[in-house]
């Protein structure tokens, strides 16, 4: 059973992220790397205080 994790910033709709799972969904089985019903996509939203980058030390 694949499991695909996204890591984001906090702000998309609960329905941008069924889209974005639905097209990863498809695509995985398009390429047959498993079936649809055994692949599992997990969000974890990052508050903007918990990201930084390099961008951030300018």
């Amino acid at each position: 059973m694949p499991f695909v994790r996204i890591q984001l910033k906090e702000g998309r709709t609960p329905r941008q992220k069924e889209a974005l799972a639905k097209g990863i969904i498809v695509l995985m089985e398009e390429q047959k790397f498993a079936d649809s019903k055994a692949i599992k996509v997990i969000f974890e939203d990052m508050a903007p205080e918990d990201f930084y980058d390099g961008q951030t030390m300018e």
